[in-house]
């Protein structure tokens, strides 16, 4: 007589089996990415004090610390106390065409368009606007280490 392999013993031996080839599969997955940390990845304290300084930005809050323009529809905070002071002596056409080419990375065709006048209009007014800037700062610089 034939023996019976699909009997009632045979079927848990298969199902046994089935279940170690999977578990070693998943083993092996397991040593694979211990192995690619391993070779890629290193510990935050590995890291030089100049590497973690740029894993990190700190979030900017408008306040205090800001002068606020107003350039077209744009709000544009300038942080440094001396160009704010300068840029709030002078006239607002200027006033805004540097604040778009400087902080909005707006080209002279692009504010010309902005302000209805043509590009050579807005490249003038950006050149003296900035001339009047260097002056006024110079200006306000000397100031200051006359009072200290």
């Amino acid at each position: 007589m034939a023996k019976d392999t699909c009997g009632s013993a045979g079927v848990p031996r298969q199902f046994d089996r089935f279940c170690q080839m999977i578990l070693k599969g998943d083993v092996m997955d397991y040593y694979r990415h211990l192995n690619y940390i391993q070779q890629n990845e290193i510990g935050l304290s590995v890291l030089s004090e100049e590497e973690r300084m740029q894993l990190y930005c700190e979030d900017e809050y408008e306040g205090r610390d800001y002068t606020v323009f107003q350039a077209m529809e744009y709000d544009i905070c300038v942080k440094n106390e001396l160009l704010a002071e300068a840029l709030d002596s002078i006239a607002e056409t200027g006033r805004t065409v540097v604040l778009l080419a400087y902080y909005m990375d707006m080209s002279d065709a692009e504010i010309a368009e902005r302000m209805h006048c043509v590009r050579s209009t807005s490249y003038r007014i950006r050149k003296q606007t900035l001339k009047k800037i260097k002056k006024k700062m110079e200006a306000l610089m000397d100031e200051e280490k006359t009072i200290r």
